[in-house]
């Protein structure tokens, strides 16, 4: 049988253990170092706008403190992008509030304006004013940000930024996370860059920055023995881990550079094939990382599904995958409210992710174009 071709493998860039070998030799091993402080600078430094970064132990727990600083809690709605990952939407039920699912746009395939707007003013009329907008930046596309912001300012609710997929996204050359009032960014195992597990609060001062870390580090009180007057999470990133990070910075932009390529990619082998779009920028203003590539069939005309073709690449070893399933389509949620029409059932239902990992070689570039030229032929 062929080897895996993977959709988004770890791809480390050679540092790391330099950076995890100091960890050791110098006994940092806990959850605070030198690693942390020079990997949250790394990336204050990149992502620039004068913003604060607090490394944590997954994007999961940057969205869950973030909703905690916006005052979500019990029984509150937040309004979450329904296309998305799971963990968009499950830091809002840890707060025991309620998740209120708006449809995507067919352009970026994220948060849809018009269906946010008419989601808030309902909500409004109904007598629960929304606490907080997740907004996530879908594949690494970011969201239409005037249009989404600018509703969100009409109504005063915070947003809260998805950019686990979108490191080095920009949006009218400003990046991805630092729109909101708070971002968070994962660097899972298949993210652009990883720590193997981790993420990342992304805010606007030292002082919520401050507040997030003692709240990530159990929330002890100043004092010479154990007291909390707070609830506290063990969501600090550990030193060992961000001496991982640390070295995947260095190769940051490469990796940016062949996701991008991937696509390209993408766009050059399906040019010719009828009823396949390939996922790419709407304008100029846009600028995606391309975490993942994707395209959409349309089996109308080509008289083959997403299904046919994952099916095929599975047969030679090759790794794809549905788009996400909406939130509002799952089981978890399917009693939560819903806004908008049918884009984001019709892009799970007609859509797939590629492989798209910054380490594929040629080789691994012509199975996947043998498997497409003859699936479509």
């Amino acid at each position: 049988m062929n080897s895996k071709i993977w959709l988004s493998s770890p791809h480390m860039g050679g540092n790391e253990l330099r950076y995890i070998h100091e960890a050791f030799d110098s006994n940092w091993v806990a959850p605070l170092g030198p690693n942390v402080n020079s990997f949250e600078e790394d990336l204050e430094k990149f992502l620039q706008q004068d913003i604060k970064v607090a490394a944590l132990s997954a994007g999961t727990s940057a969205l869950h403190l973030a909703l905690i600083e916006c005052g979500v809690g019990y029984g509150d709605e937040v309004i979450c992008q329904s296309m998305t990952f799971s963990a968009s939407a499950n830091p809002i039920a840890y707060c025991g509030a309620i998740p209120v699912f708006v449809d995507s746009e067919i352009e970026t395939w994220n948060i849809c304006p018009i269906a946010l707007e008419e989601a808030i003013v309902d909500r409004i009329s109904k007598g629960v004013k929304p606490k907080a907008i997740i907004a996530v930046h879908l594949y690494g596309m970011p969201y239409k940000v005037d249009e989404v912001n600018g509703i969100a300012d009409k109504y005063d609710i915070p947003i809260i930024e998805d950019a686990a997929e979108s490191l080095g996204s920009t949006y009218k050359n400003i990046a991805t996370g630092t729109f909101g009032k708070y971002g968070a960014l994962s660097f899972n195992g298949n993210k652009i860059i990883t720590t193997s597990g981790g993420g990342a609060l992304i805010c606007q001062s030292n002082l919520e920055k401050e507040r997030i870390v003692f709240l990530a580090t159990q929330a002890r009180d100043d004092a010479p023995h154990y007291q909390h007057s707070h609830v506290g999470y063990n969501y600090r990133m550990s030193n060992i881990v961000a001496g991982i990070g640390r070295g995947q910075m260095e190769v940051l932009e490469d990796r940016i550079n062949a996701r991008r390529a991937m696509n390209k990619f993408y766009q050059d082998l399906f040019a010719s094939i009828n009823g396949v779009e390939v996922f790419k920028e709407p304008s100029n203003d846009f600028y995606s990382n391309h975490w993942l590539s994707a395209i959409l069939i349309d089996s109308k005309v080509t008289d083959k599904t997403r299904e046919d073709l994952r099916l095929a690449f599975l047969e030679d070893n090759i790794e794809s995958r549905p788009l996400w399933k909406p939130m509002h389509l799952q089981p978890i949620f399917e009693n939560c409210s819903y806004y908008g029409g049918n884009v984001s059932e019709r892009l799970f239902e007609n859509g797939l992710c590629l492989p798209s990992g910054s380490n594929l070689t040629d080789q691994d570039k012509f199975r996947i174009s043998k498997v497409v030229l003859d699936f479509f032929k």
